[in-house]
């Protein structure tokens, strides 16, 4: 009589080893965040609207596998397919310059005046002009305030002042045998900067418009973070 082996049990069922589909596994907090700093960057490119931000990123930090967080950036150019392998260090970006300080009042007799560049713009600037022109970028500049009054005194000569595209700009000056020009706008984010320009212009000029593809991304940020 021989021994036998022990009977095997037929009642349990064999492991599933078949791999299980990229989409299926599950995200991690680094995916989530990778996808949240995505979404960030569009909403202050300007790519989403506040309601499409705000709904993405709560998918984004609900979704439970990879599958669910690939529609979220799918139509955004920075879109980067969800990999399981360790994604490559991120370069450090290049520390800007600190701004500087600059008086409030800007004054050109028969001359020209400029500031332009990063520089810390507070809630009061005074631009005059006298026989001569003074030119006021905010596209770099760094808003210390919510709100920035801007008043022009321009005779016989100009103020010309650009500002970011994406805050609000507001004008409320009159010309004297000369021009009081701003190109009016509000920003749909409510939490942007406002500008106003105030003053006057007497045989002379003032033109305040929003440059085009100069956006104040970093106060975008520090509200979304906020």
């Amino acid at each position: 009589m021989t021994e036998s082996g022990p009977v095997p049990d037929l009642t349990k069922k064999p492991l599933d080893t078949a791999p299980v589909a990229e989409a299926e596994l599950r995200a991690s907090d680094a995916d989530r965040e990778r996808i949240a700093e995505l979404l960030r960057d569009a909403y202050a490119e300007g790519r989403l609207t506040v309601e499409e931000h705000s709904e993405r990123i709560e998918a984004a930090y609900n979704a439970r596998t990879l599958g669910e967080l690939v529609p979220l950036t799918r139509d955004l150019p920075a879109h980067r397919p969800i990999s399981t392998e360790k994604p490559a260090p991120r370069a450090q970006p290049v520390p800007q310059a600190p701004a500087r300080s600059e008086a409030p009042t800007m004054v050109a007799v028969f001359g020209g005046a400029s500031r332009k560049g990063r520089w810390r713009v507070g809630s009061q600037l005074r631009a005059v002009a006298v026989f001569g022109g003074v030119e006021i970028d905010l596209t770099d500049a760094v808003f210390e305030s919510p709100e920035v009054e801007i008043e022009v005194w321009a005779v016989f000569g100009g103020v010309d002042i650009k500002v970011p595209e994406n805050v609000s700009l507001h004008g409320s000056g009159v010309g004297i045998f000369g021009g009081f020009d701003v190109k009016e706008q509000t920003s749909a984010d409510p939490y942007a900067p406002v500008v106003r320009v105030k003053g006057a212009a007497v045989f002379g000029g003032c033109e305040a418009r929003p440059r085009r593809g100069k956006k104040l991304k970093d106060w975008v940020r520090k509200q979304l973070d906020g």
